[in-house]
């Protein structure tokens, strides 16, 4: 990977999870209430089971229905938005059905790319992925919630960035969007000081070349981390 690439990359994910977007202007209209749709559903800004219409959305957001319209239909597409007949839209509510189906999603899926990131990676963007950890910790000490979402995304998406697998990064995406506001909830219910992490683990295998080692951290850090949603969500529901 050129020098230029690493920084185009390392800038994309950046603005991602800080939620600006230098291109934003340049997008049409139902881009960009899309982009910013999903962010608010990804980091939780948006609650299981809130009710979304095109009419709150284009008083909210101060655009036309057409563009909201083609966002709400792509979301839905995503899994990120559920259709509930009768014309109602909500954010899904997940089951401890969904949580286990997503566990097992997860696990398969984020692991390969874990794997296979892996093989890939240089000591720099080792080293860029352990900085992303640290400021992670930090907003775990802090109690944090809105920037250990949002670290907690980057770490993850820089690793996958790496994979070269356009196809499961996308898969991983969609997966991401459908618990994102469920881990907000138990992050505002639960705290962020003993949420289960296994990003160190996985950081030295990086480092030592174990691919195996990658894939297996990344799996506990999954089922770690889904088993105390489902915990936390079926306690309090």
């Amino acid at each position: 990977m050129t020098l230029g690439i690493k920084v185009t990359l390392l800038n994309m994910i950046k603005n991602k999870t800080s939620g600006r977007n230098p291109d934003t202007e340049k997008r049409p209209a139902h881009e960009q209430v899309y982009h910013t749709l999903r962010e608010q559903i990804l980091f939780g800004e948006m609650v299981p089971g809130q009710p979304v219409t095109i009419q709150g959305l284009t008083d909210s957001l101060g655009v036309g229905m057409t563009p909201v319209r083609e966002a709400i239909r792509r979301l839905i597409s995503d899994g990120a938005l559920v259709f509930q007949g009768n014309r109602r839209v909500s954010v899904p509510i997940l089951s401890r059905n969904d949580i286990e189906q997503l566990i097992f999603a997860r696990i398969a899926i984020e692991s390969e790319l874990s794997r296979r990131a892996t093989l890939r990676m240089t000591e720099d963007e080792i080293d860029a992925l352990e900085a992303t950890d640290r400021t992670l910790d930090k907003a775990i000490d802090a109690g944090d919630v809105n920037g250990y979402l949002r670290q907690n995304y980057a770490f993850h998406a820089g690793l996958y960035a790496q994979a070269d697998a356009p196809v499961l990064s996308d898969l991983a995406e969609r997966l991401w969007l459908r618990f994102g506001p469920s881990l907000r909830v138990v992050c505002g219910r639960f705290g962020t000081q003993n949420l289960p992490d296994r990003h160190k683990d996985i950081i030295t295998c990086l480092r030592n070349k174990e691919a195996e080692g990658v894939a297996e951290a990344m799996a506990k850090d999954v089922e770690q981390g889904m088993e105390l949603m489902a915990d936390v969500l079926t306690r309090t529901s």
